[in-house]
This record gives structure tokens, C-alpha cells and sequence, in this order.
């Protein structure tokens, strides 16, 4: 019996989402989280030790279906990535925020701050 509740408890665990599917940044108390904006973060958390911003193409393809015949159409589709590195001290991860058409995507840890 208790093997088998062990065992519903562990797979119950892994059904839940992880925490690395939302990008959340902690600033003292405050959160930004996914789909927030840049202003929202700068409100929350103060201006980064630094910001880079780059432009990737990305090419998307659409089907269109028509009577009898059926069409692909390619285009490319340009995002800002902008990548903002908070450094919160000598005893905390820096963090590195990731805005994708200025709006929050994904934030990563770096090494510890200074």
C-alpha cells in the first residue's frame, strides 16, 4: 500500500508544470512574469547593469486552400530580442531577462553578481 501511494505522489509530481515553463524575474518583493512589458519590469525592478537588443528573421509559412488546389506562402517575420542583466550582488544569481517584441519571454540565471 504505501508503494503504491509513493508511487501515485511521484507521478502526480511530474505532472505538475514545471517552474522553468514561466519566466518570472523576483525583484525584492515585486514579480514580473511572463508577457509583461519593459516598462512594467524597469517599474519592478529599477534599470539593468546592462541591455543588448538584436533582430532575428524568423520565415513562417501559411497554407491557404482554395477549391481545388491548395497554397503555401512564405514570409519573413523580423522579432527585437532585447537581453536586460540585473545584477543583484555578490550573494544572489545575476539575472538575465529576455523581451521578445518588448514583451518578457524568458529570464536565466547568470553567474553571481559583484
Amino acid at each position: 500500500m504505501r508503494a503504491l501511494l509513493a508511487a501515485l505522489t511521484l507521478s502526480f509530481f511530474f505532472l505538475l508544470p514545471s517552474s522553468s515553463d514561466a519566466a518570472t524575474l523576483r525583484c525584492g518583493s515585486a514579480l514580473a512574469s511572463d508577457g509583461a512589458s519593459k516598462s512594467d519590469v524597469l517599474i519592478k525592478c529599477g534599470e539593468p547593469m546592462s541591455k543588448d537588443t538584436r533582430t532575428e528573421s524568423v520565415g513562417e509559412k501559411t497554407k491557404q486552400k482554395g477549391q481545388e488546389t491548395e497554397t503555401t506562402q512564405e514570409r519573413v517575420v523580423y522579432k527585437t530580442i532585447e537581453e536586460w542583466t540585473y545584477n543583484f550582488g555578490p550573494r544572489q544569481l545575476m539575472q538575465v531577462v529576455v523581451f521578445e517584441n518588448g514583451r518578457l519571454v524568458d529570464v536565466k540565471s547568470a553567474g553571481y553578481g559583484r
